[in-house]
């Protein structure tokens, strides 16, 4: 119990999501979630960075 309190402190809202699925024992949806913040992350990367166009000719 411990880390899910540091982990929730350390990662803001996404921690909290994380430490709700574990509490509700819904571990199978750990991975759509780590997907969905995956892509969130390259799409803002994408569009701050001078490396735009090679991250789009990715997908």
């Amino acid at each position: 119990m411990k880390f899910m309190r540091q982990l929730k402190n350390r990662l803001g809202i996404v921690g909290e999501l994380f430490v709700f699925l574990g509490k509700r024992k819904l571990w199978w949806m750990i991975p759509m979630f780590v997907i969905l913040i995956g892509f969130g992350v390259i799409l803002i990367l994408a569009q701050t960075t001078p490396l735009g166009p090679f991250i789009y000719t990715l997908f």
